[in-house]
Parts: structure tokens; C-alpha cells; sequence
């Protein structure tokens, strides 16, 4: 069974640190964890000079490349966040989504300053959890959720894994 949990927080709050953490933690437990990350402005490039990138920018519609230990795909195409989490679900005991904040998945909300932490109102639902500086702030921004600090990854890790059916 696959789990799937969000971070969620505006830019520089934290979440890429947090998966980054968490993903070698389950990783090494034995939990296989697929990353699905957010660009909503569509930021991310392939690196300028390699050559799956001048296939895409020639007019390939994908570009894969295969090596002996991984698969990389550029498709230029639109898929949604569920399709995604279909077609990696049954592979992963894990999937971490960062960003995607209006969806309907369970999300920790990550937030380092008190206007950062209004991405708790921002959510489609209130968070499972928070991760913050300190208490005081997360309790002022979503009482009664549970709180981590930024430096907890560990607590974070067993947080996920207590609602994991098969961790």
C-alpha cells in the first residue's frame, strides 16, 4: 500500500530540506519513496548543454535517457497530480509531493515566520502536521496540530511512518 503525504509551505520555508531528509530516511528502512514536485510556474529546465536537452528544444515531443542505474523522462505534455500518483502507486511504500497545496491529499504544512504561516488557510484541508521554528508559532498558526521542529526529520520520519499500513 502506498502512502502519499504533501509538504506544503511557500517558497524558502523549508520543504525541499525536509524531503530530502526524509526520502534517504525511508530509503534506508527499506521503504522505496518516489518524489512529486510542484513547479507551478514552470521553472525547472533540463541542463542547457546536455543532449536530451536539445532533443526537447529541436521539437521532440519526449526525450528519455537511459542509464544503467536510472531513467530520466522529459515529456512535453500536461498530466495531473492524480495520474501521477496512479501510475507510481504499487512501486513506492512512499510518495512525498512538495507544494501542491489546493489538493486533496494529506499535508504537513511547513512554515519558518509567522507571514509564512498562512499557508495553513491556504490548504484545501488543515494539516496533519506542522513543521516550524518553534511551537509557539506553529500552535498560533493550527492549534492542536501536531507540531516538529525544523531539525526533527527523525520525529518527522516516524510521524509519516505511524500512518504508513505497511512501514
Amino acid at each position: 500500500m502506498t502512502t502519499v503525504i504533501g509538504l506544503a509551505g511557500y517558497s524558502d520555508s523549508g520543504k525541499t530540506t525536509m524531503i530530502s531528509l526524509l526520502a534517504p530516511y525511508f530509503e534506508e528502512r527499506g521503504v522505496k519513496v518516489a518524489v512529486i514536485k510542484h513547479d507551478a510556474h514552470g521553472h525547472y529546465k533540463e541542463a542547457p548543454a546536455a543532449d536530451s536537452t536539445l532533443f526537447i528544444r529541436s521539437g521532440a515531443s519526449a526525450s528519455v535517457v537511459l542509464s544503467p542505474d536510472a531513467v530520466r523522462t522529459y515529456e512535453r505534455r500536461s498530466v495531473t497530480l492524480q495520474e501521477t500518483i496512479e501510475r507510481l502507486k504499487g512501486s513506492y511504500g512512499l510518495v512525498l509531493i512538495e507544494g501542491f497545496k489546493r489538493e486533496a491529499h494529506d499535508k504537513i504544512a511547513v512554515f519558518r515566520t509567522e507571514e509564512q504561516a498562512r499557508i495553513v488557510q491556504e490548504l484545501a484541508a488543515p494539516p496533519i502536521a506542522c513543521i516550524a521554528p518553534d511551537s509557539k508559532l506553529a500552535e498560533a498558526a493550527a492549534p492542536g496540530i501536531p507540531f516538529f521542529s525544523m531539525n526533527a526529520a527523525a520525529s518527522v520520519a516516524e510521524f509519516i511512518r505511524s500512518r504508513m499500513r505497511n512501514p
